[in-house]
């Protein structure tokens, strides 16, 4: 309604506007050919008078005009029709070769009055007359502004009927998109909008909500899953909690007290990991804010290979780090750091290499084990929240098949990707971040033994 009611305003004032133009130039141009006709004639009968071909009558003058030649001492030679018998209809005489513009009121028309635009032509001893009416040029233009003030409405009433239909059409598609999505429920998400068959705007647009409302959906079922799988791995720990606690509690006598307490005790350490798992990919998921602390992550990784080489039971190598500035959380990046280095210890036969350096505007980790690797099927999914790989790289260490998610998700928010490269023997993730632009030398950092 408001388009149409704006479209039809602006048409009003454009034909309204177009219309004055057109009137205005119209008598312009009756005004210009009236003049140059008049003058024509009057040097024409100028002309017939000196060669004394003058009749008395004068012919050819416009419809409703009037024509004269007077001589020098008044006596009217020749009249049209309507003015036969009458004295002069002006007593102007101009200079001869200077035709003059005569408004003359209340002329005699037959057995009326006319008020007629005339010029005056001086030629030898004679002056002619020759003029149009005033009246007819008035009815001409009367006739023409009553047309366009009647189509005028219905113009503009055609041209709002059209837009209304027309707007209507083109904004159907929207209304029908908006009531779909205002169906759409949480428990429907597998709905939807209809796609109008052009390729327009509201096309693209339907286009784009139905990406929406997939990414939605994938979005939905990825939290379903994450929710049950982290359902299932809470009830293992707390379901063997319970058993042994019932056992003890029906027979407390024979009960080994002590190694209950570390049975009891590893299974509320591995709930405790879940759980901080759990928060910390919830708060990275929501957080907003892109991270814009300065870290050398040489030290972060230098830090956490000393932690691993303390507990683990294979030769961690960390000659190929150098000198690598990011801007991002520290403790984030060193979750991730130790993530990459939980997993390659758990799964390494006799060695782990780390690698990190900085070029060409990119840090690039890189954590290699020489285990048994992950096969090509499983590597789509590697980084799948409680995703764990079947069988070899699936032993019972105690993990929670977060730490490769948690890993992705610092990566991303720290506006860089993790990968699993190929290699000959074993596992290597490998790390991109954008590194911070800093006057430091990228030199090696010294790596204790």
């Amino acid at each position: 309604m408001r388009i149409t009611i704006a479209a039809a305003a602006l048409a009003t004032v454009a034909i309204a506007v177009a219309a004055t133009i057109l009137v205005t130039t119209l008598r312009a141009s009756l005004i210009d050919t009236a003049d140059m006709s008049s003058k024509t004639r009057a040097s024409e009968l100028n002309a017939a008078a000196a060669r004394g071909l003058l009749t008395d009558v004068i012919a050819n003058i416009a419809e409703e005009g009037v024509g004269q030649v007077v001589a020098d001492d008044g006596k009217v030679l020749a009249a049209s029709e309507n003015v036969r018998g009458a004295a002069r209809i002006s007593q102007v005489v101009p200079p001869r070769g200077e035709p003059e513009k005569l408004i003359i009121r209340n002329a005699p028309d037959d057995d009326e009055t006319e008020d007629y635009r005339v010029w005056a032509v001086r030629g030898d001893g004679v002056t002619a007359y020759v003029g149009t009416s005033l009246e007819d040029e008035r009815e001409v233009i009367f006739d023409l502004t009553r047309l366009m003030i009647i189509g005028l409405p219905l113009l503009v009433a055609v041209f709002a009927a059209g837009t209304w239909l027309m707007v209507g059409r083109t904004l159907r598609p929207v209304e029908d998109i908006r009531a779909e999505v205002a169906s759409i429920s949480h428990r429907r998400l597998d709905r939807r909008v209809p796609l109008p068959p052009t390729n327009d705007e509201i096309g693209r647009l339907a286009r784009t909500m139905n990406e929406m409302l997939g990414r939605l959906e994938a979005s939905s079922e990825r939290q379903r899953e994450f929710v049950g799988n982290a359902s299932h791995e809470l009830r293992s720990p707390l379901a063997a909690f319970r058993a042994q606690l019932e056992v003890a509690s029906a027979h407390p006598a024979g009960v080994d007290w002590p190694s209950l307490a570390e049975d009891l005790l590893k299974d509320s350490n591995r709930m405790e990991n879940m759980v901080q798992d759990l928060l910390f990919l919830a708060r990275e998921d929501a957080a907003a804010t892109p991270p814009s602390t300065p870290v050398d992550l040489d030290d972060v990784v230098l830090e956490e290979v000393a932690r691993v080489r303390s507990t683990a039971s294979v030769a961690v190598h960390a000659e190929g780090v150098s000198a690598a500035p990011v801007l991002g959380r520290r403790e984030d990046l060193a979750r991730l750091v130790r993530n990459l280095l939980d997993n390659a210890s758990a799964y390494a036969s006799s060695r782990i290499d780390v690698s990190l350096s900085a070029e060409n505007g990119r840090v690039e980790l890189a954590v290699a084990d020489d285990g048994p690797g992950v096969a090509p099927e499983d590597r789509p999914r590697i980084f799948e929240r409680f995703y764990r790989a079947d069988p070899v790289r699936n032993p019972q260490n105690g993990g929670t098949g977060l730490g490769l998610a948690i890993v992705e998700a610092v990566a991303k928010s720290h506006g860089g990707t993790i990968a699993v490269a190929d290699g000959t023997t074993g596992a290597r993730f490998e790390v991109s971040l954008p590194t911070l632009r800093s006057e430091r030398p990228a030199a090696t950092v010294p790596v204790p033994s």
